[in-house]
């Protein structure tokens, strides 16, 4: 049986994410993957979602499919 648990390896230590369950003794395998570092600043990089909607011109329009709920 194989079991996957995410960690980070960091200054020559391995933190798991979460401990395995009902393993008492099992080989490790370690495979490392390149962490991409988060933006510091916090803030939101604006405009990436640019030409992938399209909001019509009837959209503040009132919805004639509920007009039997408004009477």
């Amino acid at each position: 049986m194989t079991t996957t648990i995410e960690g980070i390896y960091e200054n020559g230590k391995i933190t798991l994410n979460e401990l395995p369950k009902n393993i008492e003794k099992a080989q490790v395998k370690v495979v490392f993957e390149e962490v991409e570092e988060k933006v510091k600043s916090g803030k939101r990089q604006l405009g990436t979602m640019r030409g992938k909607f399209e909001i019509p011109d009837d959209f503040d329009e009132p919805l004639t499919e509920l007009e039997e709920f408004w009477t």
